[in-house]
């Protein structure tokens, strides 16, 4: 099946009959041209998928400096396409320059044919794995344009979230793998975020994988991509997520969630800064900056065997503790002004204010659900409020009693709840072996918590 486009530049027209011949029946489209003048018009005419460029033109010239040239240029139009070079003259030397410049590959003249395909097979398959991060990059920055109002870490000048951000910002400025821990709805999402603003990769994308989310199953598929036919539901090729973060930032949420297989392929990634497809054996390099969060204590984790001791030491350079919002109630009044703002706008509550005792209220709380229940709360008192001042009363809290161990519970939730996090504390915060006690799926266990954090 012919698939993919190649533009064949060579100054023997010759060579490009027979390179014609050859290729016709592996390509879907294939150019040639015989003076490389004629390269930055046709790759605006066609999205070419390889170039196969010669590296001399003029008569007498085995340097191979045009070529190189060209390569710069090409490179420069169009960086998601492979270049393979091609030479009559075997030079080492230059073929390792022109890989560093930036080639996909390099063939001498006279050819195999069969290893010629193979090596443009290889070439087109990084290419298009090129494109579709670019693609992927491209849609995470719309998303981040196109966002009404940016998500901001406010916090009081006293609040212990006064010399949190001094770290942050300090830290974003090196490498370092970054630990953020912290209860559910703390905000170390919105503190990965702020590190990655604050780097030198802010420019690039920064992606978010959920790995409580990801089921077992999907977890490759997932994090590494996968090609056209590597198994039944693959239908086309997929970058990644690793691969749509290269060069930017990739933020692992929930990382103490991971079984301890999983585990292990991604302390393999993160050593050899390199991920294959699914379906393929070609490797290829990324270039990460890697920040990951928990609510569980990983050091325990450690020492009950259920997280794997050298991931831990891989992944927490700094480790950046985030303090629940009972101990910073000075955070309060900032954050409830913020989200009151959002969904006035929202909900079109323009007149809506919150008066003084209300506030109180709100610094009283003790706020089992964090930053993420505060949310709630607001966005819940704008949509039901009649009046134009919330007050007191449009905040009504469900405070849970210490559990009572001889206490029946009264509805079938309570119940499931309560088994819930019995296995949970038996097997000392370990999903997958409460699943496994409860008789459910990792998942569904998974989206039950969350729920229950939700409301």
């Amino acid at each position: 099946m012919r698939d993919g486009s190649i533009l064949i530049i060579d100054d023997n027209k010759a060579v490009l009959s027979a390179l014609e011949e050859v290729l016709h029946l592996q390509f879907a489209h294939v150019k040639t041209a015989s003076n490389p003048n004629l390269i930055s018009g046709l790759l605006e005419e066609y999205p070419f998928d390889i170039i196969l460029l010669d590296m001399n033109f003029s008569a007498g010239q085995h340097s191979g400096n045009e070529g190189m040239y060209w390569l710069r240029r090409i490179r420069k139009t169009d960086p998601s396409v492979s270049i393979v070079m091609m030479t009559a003259y075997a030079d080492i030397e230059l073929a390792v320059n022109a890989l560093k410049e930036g080639a996909t590959d390099f063939v001498m003249k006279p050819w195999n044919n069969e290893k010629l395909r193979a090596t443009l097979k290889a070439a087109g398959l990084f290419s298009r794995s090129r494109k579709e991060v670019s693609q992927l990059k491209l849609k995470e920055k719309q998303l981040k344009a196109s966002t009404l109002q940016r998500r901001s870490i406010l916090h009081a000048p006293e609040s212990p979230m006064a010399d949190i951000m001094k770290l942050v910002h300090k830290v974003a400025q090196t490498e370092a793998n970054v630990l953020l821990t912290g209860e559910h709805g703390t905000g170390k999402g919105l503190v990965a975020q702020a590190l990655h603003e604050a780097s030198k990769r802010k420019q690039e994308a920064l992606i978010t994988i959920d790995m409580g989310a990801v089921s077992e199953s999907l977890f490759e598929s997932e994090l590494f991509g996968y090609l056209k036919g590597a198994f039944t539901d693959a239908r086309e090729h997929r970058a990644g997520k690793f691969e749509a973060a290269d060069q930017g930032t990739l933020f692992l949420d929930e990382i103490g969630n991971l079984p301890l297989h999983l585990q292990t392929k991604l302390l393999v990634t993160l050593q050899n800064r390199t991920i294959c497809r699914i379906g393929s054996n070609q490797p290829i390099p990324i270039n990460i900056r890697l920040i990951c969060a928990t609510n569980r204590d990983l050091e325990r984790s450690v020492s009950e065997g259920l997280f794997r001791e050298d991931l831990l030491f891989r992944i927490n350079t700094i480790t950046i503790d985030i303090p629940p919002l009972r101990d910073r109630p000075e955070d309060i009044p900032y954050l409830s002004d913020f989200y009151l703002k959002k969904y006035i706008e929202k909900y079109g509550r323009k007149q809506l204010k919150l008066n003084q005792a209300a506030q109180r209220k709100l610094q009283n709380y003790q706020w089992p659900g964090n930053i993420r229940e505060l949310q709630h709360a607001i966005e819940k008192a704008v949509i039901l409020s009649e009046s134009n001042i919330l007050g007191p009363d449009d905040f009504i809290f469900r405070v849970e009693p210490a559990p009572d161990p001889d206490d029946s519970p009264d509805t079938l939730e309570e119940m499931e709840r309560k088994m819930i996090l019995n296995a949970l504390k038996r097997h000392a915060g370990n999903y997958s072996a409460a699943a496994e006690q409860l008789g459910i799926s990792r998942q569904t266990l998974y989206n039950k918590i969350k729920k229950w954090n939700e409301l």
